[in-house]
């Protein structure tokens, strides 16, 4: 595997951590289609996860002490019951065998699987939800919390991107900064410790050279982005989100559209 996967990994992850840490959302999202440009997507998905997942173990340790219980019961516990079934919908889109062939003068020239669309329109979708105004500002009452845990969950367990509607549904329940991103913390370990414990069950059997090439770039995102949750929490606490969201945003849509279209 090139060097050049290695800095463009670990780059992302160092600055997406520090950036988002106080949003409570934005590593994830923005290292699945990183990922993605490497490893087949349910790979990059898992990789994904994997990061998050030893990211937020940082984070808890840190700030974990600081959650709020009702807000982490609420929330957490749908969330939990949600990402199951989101993981298990995407072990079920990687077993389908149906593809979308498009050949140009007798040659393949792409390859659309089930599992390729769903993730792409996902990106998709989940870049207009960055981009546009209307997306970035919706918030939801504190008695929503059960429901923002099943959507966050499931979405979650099935693509990865939970953060930005947890999020969306932690925003008005008037907890103080600590409280936010201590709350975010416990119930994304919680999410990612549940997906990560499917994708293990349904992926085992999986390529061993394909993980084998994940395993050094899941350390590496990890590792940058604990350096990067340390220089958030020092620093960064007052860095404002429109330009990250709008750089997240333009890659989920470029990585979404080219996974449609069959190029990754």
């Amino acid at each position: 595997m090139e060097w050049a996967s290695f800095l463009i990994v670990a780059v992302s992850a160092f600055l997406a951590a520090g950036l988002t840490m106080y949003s409570g959302f934005g590593l994830g999202t923005l290292m699945l289609p990183v990922f993605a440009l490497f490893l087949p997507v349910e790979m990059a998905v898992v990789a994904t996860a994997l990061v998050h997942g030893a990211n937020n173990v940082f984070k808890v340790s840190l700030l974990g002490r600081h959650a709020d219980r009702e807000v982490v019961l609420k929330f957490g516990l749908t969330a939990i019951f949600a990402a199951i079934i989101g993981a298990m919908a995407l072990g079920y889109l990687v077993q389908m065998d149906d593809s979308l062939n498009v050949h140009v003068n007798e040659a393949q020239v792409s390859e659309l699987t089930p599992v390729k669309m769903i993730i792409g329109l996902l990106m998709i979708g989940f870049a207009l939800f960055e981009l546009l105004p209307v997306f970035r500002k919706l918030q939801f009452d504190r008695r929503y919390l059960p429901l923002g845990g099943l959507l966050s969950g499931f979405f979650g367990g099935l693509s990865g991107h939970q953060g930005a509607l947890r999020s969306a549904f932690l925003a008005k329940t008037g907890l103080t900064t600590e409280r936010f991103v201590g709350s975010n913390a416990v119930i994304g370990l919680l999410v990612d410790m549940t997906r990560i414990a499917v994708y293990v069950t349904l992926f085992s059997a999986a390529d061993t050279g394909t993980a084998s090439e994940a395993w050094p770039l899941v350390i590496t995102g990890s590792m940058a982005a604990f350096c990067g949750v340390l220089l958030g929490k020092r620093y960064l606490h007052k860095v404002t989100m429109s330009g990250v969201q709008v750089l997240v945003g333009i890659l989920l849509f470029g990585v979404g559209l080219a996974l449609l279209l069959g190029l990754l």
